[in-house]
């Protein structure tokens, strides 16, 4: 109930931005700003393009205010904005690699530590690897297939969500994430 009502505020807040409440803007991008970038960060596989990247969905949907319609729910339509910008990053091979190696030194010497917890630092390494290894079949996946990919997955968002923002149709939505599935299960088949 909560989630509706915050998806209703969001459609209301969009539309004070659009007569020209600056503070609701200020909320909106407070609300999705973290999600957006954590997205892009998995779409693009680089912190430092993925805010440059949030930076421009929120210039974008800025810029739209005056023309906006509340026709879809305001997450799908950002989120659309989002997945073209990334899609455009990656095919104009802005892509940088952002992950770090447990191997690489701090910019000011130190070496990287793993924080103790309740596993041994071989169970760590092994999740350490694990976690590279599925990052690593997400990231070889065709664009779309990845976008739908973290979208469902890592976002929560349903299949109608998820063709909207891809502006396709449900069925070639399922048959994506079909397809994406079924390539990360044959590419992970050695965890299982």
């Amino acid at each position: 109930m909560e989630a509706v009502a915050n998806l209703e505020r969001d459609a209301q807040l969009m539309l004070r931005v659009r007569d020209g409440d600056e503070t609701s803007f200020a909320l909106l991008l407070e609300r999705h700003r973290g999600p957006v970038i954590h997205f892009l960060c998995r779409m693009v596989g680089n912190q430092a393009v993925s805010e440059e990247l949030a930076q421009e969905v929120f210039f974008r949907v800025y810029k739209s205010r005056e023309s906006y319609e509340p026709t879809a729910k305001f997450t799908t339509w950002l989120f659309r904005i989002a997945t073209h910008l990334a899609l455009n990053s990656i095919r104009d091979g802005k892509k940088e690699k952002g992950q770090q190696s447990l191997d690489e030194e701090l910019p000011d010497g130190r070496e990287r530590q793993v924080a103790d917890g309740a596993h041994t630092v071989e169970e760590s390494l092994m999740q350490e690897v694990r976690v590279r290894e599925v990052r690593s079949a997400i990231e070889a996946l065709p664009e779309k297939q990845r976008a739908a990919v973290l979208m469902h997955k890592y976002d929560g968002l349903g299949y109608a969500q998820i063709s909207k923002v891809l502006e396709c149709s449900d069925s070639a939505t399922k048959s994506l994430l079909f397809r994406a599935y079924e390539t990360l299960r044959v590419r992970l088949a050695h965890f299982a």
